[in-house]
């Protein structure tokens, strides 16, 4: 139509939002929630988007993660938890916080930058209690609940 641009924004279109070039997921330790986000995300999300995950504080590798995630076909991608400042790179247009220690973190070191900063508050599983398959029931429904965000946030990808 005359006078109407050639491309909405992407919002504007009634569309998910654009995808960003750079996404880090950020909980307590880079054990559980962040290693998982970022295993889902990188098999979502196109391989141009650079994901990565980190910590607060630096937790130990949880034996309960490589077991959900290769119930989907998926491994963990770092070898090791790291923490916010053993990143190589630093420049994300996207923070994705998953537990409040590290949305306040996050708030903190963007203060000054525009990168956009998400909250996805995310239950922490070593909090269950009982047999083997109740703990590993837990670890499952916070796998699926950030497949399930991570879905919602960036739509059904190709």
């Amino acid at each position: 139509m005359p006078g109407m641009p050639d491309h909405l924004p992407d919002d504007a279109a009634g569309d998910k939002p654009r995808i960003p070039g750079a996404v880090l997921f950020i909980c307590g330790m880079n054990s559980i929630r962040s290693p998982m986000a970022e295993a889902l995300a990188r098999n979502i999300l196109p391989s141009k988007v650079y994901v990565a995950s980190a910590g607060v504080e630096k937790g130990d590798i949880d034996p309960f993660v490589d077991a959900v995630l290769e119930e989907i076909g998926l491994k963990r991608l770092s070898v090791l938890p790291r923490t916010f400042k053993e990143l190589e790179d630093d420049y994300f247009d996207l923070i994705i916080t998953l537990s409040p220690k590290a949305h306040h973190m996050a708030l903190e070191l963007t203060r000054t930058s525009s990168v956009h900063v998400e909250y996805w508050p995310t239950p922490d599983p070593t909090l269950v209690r009982g047999r083997r398959d109740q703990i590993l029931d837990a670890y499952r429904d916070v796998r699926d609940h950030l497949k399930q965000h991570i879905e919602d946030r960036f739509g059904p990808l190709t």
